[in-house]
């Protein structure tokens, strides 16, 4: 599946995040976390997605990007941040395998592409292209299971 979507500010990409996290829990299959690697341009909108994902999920604060921190956990709601890993060994070493394996997880990976050989085949796949200041393009790919269509926007 792959699904391309445009949104034209900040408010849209937050509520196409919200939606995607709605339909995602509805379709997934439960024998392991719902892993969502975000990858793209900086400043392609992969936090603002985020935000409205967490809120899809129903969480409830401000979502905070964990670049300094390399994660950050809100219950099950996992929040990676890869961009300044040396090696995806250090994600490893966070826990990343015992995570990805707990049904209840959800977790979302931004800059996924910088560990991408040990992003599980399940994982859904976000890539965000900054096209100009407002506009960004989303292109959502799912190589394994989820097979509903979400339609183009």
């Amino acid at each position: 599946m792959q699904n391309r979507y445009f949104t034209h500010n900040p408010k849209q990409t937050k509520e196409l995040g919200k939606s995607l996290a709605k339909d995602f829990l509805k379709n997934r299959h439960r024998t392991k976390a719902l892993v969502v690697g975000l990858a793209g341009d900086l400043g392609g909108g992969k936090t603002t997605f985020l935000q409205g994902f967490a809120k899809g999920l129903g969480k409830k604060g401000r979502i905070l990007s964990p670049t300094f921190i390399i994660m950050r956990r809100t219950d099950n709601f996992y929040h990676i941040d890869c961009y300044r890993l040396g090696c995806p060994e250090e994600l490893l070493a966070l826990g990343f395998k015992k995570i990805i394996k707990d049904p209840a997880n959800v977790v979302a990976v931004e800059w996924a592409d910088m560990v991408k050989k040990i992003m599980p085949r399940h994982t859904i796949w976000a890539d965000f292209k900054f096209i100009d200041k407002n506009q960004r393009e989303i292109v959502i790919r799912s190589i394994n299971g989820n097979k509903k269509q979400t339609g183009h926007h």
